[in-house]
């Protein structure tokens, strides 16, 4: 994305939404290396756009409307008082989609190649049978490297992980005392970019800061954590990746050990900007219970209403009886001040 260098760090005002039903909201859009980067007013992140990725409603009118490929519910809405922003877009659109092969030739010996691996037998089933067993060989230092590369593609939105020592300290003893089966937990916190807990292959955690620094207790840092550990549990974060990858990165990850840089950088984009299914109250009650957290706060830092997450409030199983503290008052405020004060 070189040819964007004069773009960079261009900023514009705008009206965004998630969804068709949702209402406008007022953010910042800016572009930075790869990704257009939408904010609130108070800064925060709401959406990450792969530039490669961006298309527009009504070329040619105004106020422009740009959305992610494939998905037009989401849009950004630029007036013509930000006509350097739009004509900056439309550009970036343009340079991409010159830059995308076109069929010819190339489309022909694809086609015969898949007609050819259907013939032998195995289109459909080869790519989950390769992909299932790289996840069950690739041992744990491997996982940890690939982590370990996933952390710095997620760094070029996030920033680097807050590392005040103290800090980090409280939070390695939460990790403990939220998870002590998962010794090799290395739990860290990133100022933005990342929504809620992200867990990575090598059991790298990403914690937004906002789960700290938001509120006055560590139950919903805890919960956010006890969260992510049941949806790892339930599917393998290098079986998503290779999934996503396809055929070829397991393929490769099978004959030399290691994965193609753009698909690693591809799956950083999706876990930073993908919608991922909440899981299901039922199956995360026990979790709570057995790591002692207690599920209200965590439901309602997910729904202030508490409305969409009645279940995990009514049926907290600690709420009759408080668990053991999570942490002391003292390693709290450590914590709460890990990204600085």
């Amino acid at each position: 994305m070189t040819a964007f260098t004069q773009y960079q760090q261009l900023s514009a005002a705008g009206l965004w939404r998630d969804t068709p039903e949702a209402q406008r909201r007022d953010v910042t859009a800016t572009i930075g290396q790869e990704t257009l980067t939408l904010t609130d007013p108070q800064g925060r992140p709401l959406a990450h756009w792969s530039i490669a990725a961006i298309g527009r409603a009504n070329p040619g009118e105004t106020p422009a409307v740009f959305h992610p490929d494939g998905d037009p519910g989401e849009t950004l809405e630029l007036d013509e008082t930000q006509a350097e922003m739009i004509a900056a877009l439309d550009r970036m659109r343009t340079l991409v989609e010159r830059r995308r092969p076109h069929p010819g030739r190339l489309r022909l010996v694809i086609l015969v190649a898949v007609l050819l691996a259907v013939v032998g037998g195995g289109v459909f089933w080869l790519p989950d049978a390769m992909r299932r067993h790289a996840v069950s060989v690739v041992p744990k230092a491997k996982r940890a490297e690939i982590g370990e590369m996933l952390k710095d593609e997620i760094a070029r939105v996030s920033g680097p992980p807050c590392n005040r020592p103290e800090g980090q300290a409280a939070l390695d003893r939460l990790a403990r005392r939220v998870a002590p089966d998962e010794p090799g937990l290395n739990v860290q916190v990133v100022r933005q970019g990342v929504t809620g807990a992200l867990l990575l292959p090598g059991r790298a955690m990403l914690l937004n800061r906002a789960l700290i620094e938001d509120y006055e207790e560590p139950d919903v840092v805890a919960g956010y954590m006890v969260a992510e550990l049941h949806r790892a549990a339930s599917g393998d974060p290098l079986a998503g990746l290779l999934d996503r990858a396809g055929l070829a990165a397991s393929f490769r990850l099978l004959t030399t050990g290691d994965l193609p840089r753009g698909a690693l950088r591809n799956y950083a984009e999706h876990l930073l900007t993908g919608n991922r299914a909440r899981p299901l109250a039922e199956a995360l009650l026990p979790r709570f219970e057995a790591a002692g957290v207690r599920s209200s706060p965590y439901a309602y830092a997910l729904d202030v209403t508490g409305e969409s997450v009645l279940e995990l409030i009514e049926a907290d199983p600690h709420a009759g009886e408080a668990p053991p503290p999570l942490l002391r008052d003292a390693d709290w405020l450590r914590l709460q001040t890990i990204c600085g004060a």
